[in-house]
């Protein structure tokens, strides 16, 4: 999740502009930052690695001249955070700069179409073929204008994408097209403005014109026209007046980065379905080979590791062992070895205790496999092997939406695993992944149909001194991870068990009004669970059900049910199962009139043991 912006100035410093403005999108991305100008039919451009002012401390950014330009500010997924992979990125000619926000699937084959062409590729990310392909439709028609050129190469992408272009070809545009990446213009009397969210812009104009999926706009300084990508059709639109402060705006509207975030999930838990084939194949392929497999992880990402365990013995008949990284050296370090095989999972990719127990494994031999949301970090460096779950940065000290990514991205692990190891049919595998396509809509539909169901059932719940979470089988995860929530952001104790063990201890504490969540899809523990709700029922306990709709049976048991979309595998079940657990905490929270985004004693990474 990247932030990029771009300006057209009747007069004045472009490239101070843009600085200032990559500043208010840094929350999207700070491993590398980068600016292009347009002066004297020349591109100019400084760029490098790390945050804005320790790139500007040693370049300056502020001094490249010219009154058009670009900038990004880089949260990598392609290519690690290196000056050579930030942006913008330039074609053969030197004569195309581009800035990228999203992920492109198929730039694989576009990279070895185009170096076939005699293309010259210098980083190691998705975003440089684009201006490739627009060097390359310049090249075959020259007497093409750039905004076609553009057309033309984002009709070959595959993804999602916001991207802007500036050219020596016609120095006096900026050519912008957007499919599911943010992308907004701003203007006034002084100039126009492009940016990925309406932050990069807000002290400079109020007036915002949102660009929607599948539109591409040719701006100059005398005006701005959209154009439908598919069509070329023309779109007239009006721009609003924004009225929110500079602090909402950094939320784009929404109170607290959390609400933000658990929005955000519908687009994060798509980006994770662009994953690299080649990266998931080569871990799938170690885990085939391992004897041992140990999935180690801390607090929310555990969780994670605990559903993969499930997803790992049922679709491809492999045991696993989650374990707490705090525990693992205990627990494991003496019987790991060469035949051992780590999968790492950590949101940071620098939590302390997660990188002590890669440490003691790996000077036993083992091979190291990582999942994290941070390229460049320990996690990735120290791994044979490593995916990046493309979440883009998560400023709530909870973690939301990296969770159903970490989730999104070990189902597809278990997949291509059961596929290798061959122990479930095609039709099977071809269910699951049509089904975990249709997971990013079934998130949104949560999210817009129970929002104001959730609000009241915490306001029910506010003063409520104690909750229980149950679930069987993988939403037992399910349940652990919405304890966690709970007691994260609003404070309350909370307890979580499988349902099966309430009887073994817990089933002593229920008394009268004592709420007990219930996690109900319409696997093959349903009815069990059934059993479950009535005993707890029966001792007095408020029954707060997420179910699937159209579940009649729980629904009656229930004091309080929560609808998930139905028909979705057990095995996937978390991921949309989990997102009311998380609006339920974030709206208890609100009641107890606490800061959801900065829990007491809590921080993002855990950098310490």
């Amino acid at each position: 999740m990247c932030g990029i912006f771009g300006c057209i100035l009747k007069k004045g410093s472009a490239s101070s502009l843009i600085h200032a403005s990559l500043k208010r999108l840094e929350y999207r991305g700070y491993d590398s930052v980068g600016i292009a100008t347009l002066y004297n039919n020349q591109l100019q451009i400084k760029k490098g690695q790390g945050k804005i002012d320790e790139v500007h401390q040693r370049l300056n950014l502020d001094d490249l001249k010219g009154t058009i330009g670009i900038g990004h500010t880089r949260w990598a997924t392609h290519g690690a955070p290196l000056e050579i992979n930030s942006h913008p990125h330039i074609d053969c000619t030197n004569k195309i700069a581009v800035v990228h926000n999203g992920i492109i699937e198929n730039f694989s084959e576009l990279k070895s179409e185009l170096e076939n062409n005699g293309h010259n590729f210098i980083s190691k990310t998705d975003t440089e073929i684009i201006a490739h392909l627009i060097e390359d439709n310049i090249s075959k028609n020259p007497k093409k204008g750039l905004a076609d050129a553009v057309l033309e190469a984002v009709k070959r992408l595959e993804g999602s994408y916001a991207i802007a272009v500036i050219s020596t070809i016609e120095p006096d545009k900026i050519i912008c097209a957007r499919n599911e990446s943010p992308l907004v213009l701003g203007y006034n009397e002084k100039g126009y403005y492009i940016a990925s969210d309406i932050p990069a812009f807000l002290p400079i104009t109020n007036k915002a014109l949102v660009i929607k999926n599948g539109e591409l706009i040719n701006i100059s300084a005398s005006g701005y026209e959209i154009k439908k990508i598919v069509d070329s059709t023309l779109v007239s639109r009006e721009p609003k007046i924004i009225d929110w402060t500079p602090e909402m705006a950094l939320k784009k509207g929404y109170p607290h980065f959390m609400i933000k975030e658990i929005n955000e999930q519908p687009l994060t838990l798509r980006n994770t379905l662009r994953l690299q084939d080649h990266y998931l194949d080569l871990i799938s392929t170690f885990l085939d080979r391992a004897k041992d497999v140990f999935l180690v992880a801390c607090g929310t990402s555990y969780h994670a590791c605990l559903a993969a365990s499930y997803m790992f013995s049922k679709l491809a008949f492999l045991p696993t062992y989650p374990v707490y990284a705090s525990e693992f050296i205990e627990q494991h370090g003496k019987s790991v070895n060469i035949d051992s095989t780590i999968l790492a999972v950590s949101q940071s990719g620098e939590t302390a205790d997660t990188l002590s127990s890669v440490t003691c494994a790996q000077q036993r031999a083992a091979t190291i496999l990582g999942l994290t949301n941070v390229i460049g970090s320990t996690l990735t460096r120290v791994s044979r092997v490593y995916v990046g779950q493309q979440s883009g940065p998560e400023i709530g000290v909870a973690a939301t939406k990296t969770f159903t990514s970490e989730l999104s991205v070990l189902a597809q692990l278990a997949l291509r695993l059961s596929k290798k190891r061959g122990k479930v049919s095609q039709d099977e595998m071809d269910h699951l992944s049509e089904k975990l396509e249709t997971i990013p809509k079934n998130v949104e539909t949560i999210i817009s149909t129970q929002a104001n169901k959730i609000k009241k059932i915490a306001k029910k719940y506010k003063k409520a001194k104690i909750f229980f979470f149950l679930g069987r089988g993988i939403s037992a995860a399910t349940a652990y991870e919405g304890r966690l929530k709970l007691m994260e952001i609003a404070y309350v104790p909370s307890m979580a068990f499988p349902a099966g063990e309430s009887k073994h201890g817990p089933i002593s504490l229920i008394e009268s009004g004592i709420p007990v969540v219930f996690i109900c899809p319409k696997d093959g523990s349903h009815k069990t669970l059934i059993s479950n709700i009535m005993e707890m029922k029966a001792r007095g306990a408020s029954i707060i059900s997420v179910i699937e709709t159209g579940d009649e049976i729980i629904k009656k048991l229930s004091d309080d049910y929560i609808e998930v979309p139905a028909g979705i595998p057990e095995i996937l079940s978390p991921i949309p199962f989990v997102v009311p657990l998380q609006l339920l905490a974030y709206y208890v929270a609100l009641e107890k009139g606490l800061n959801p985004d900065t829990p007491r004693n809590l921080a993002k990474c855990v950098t310490v043991k």
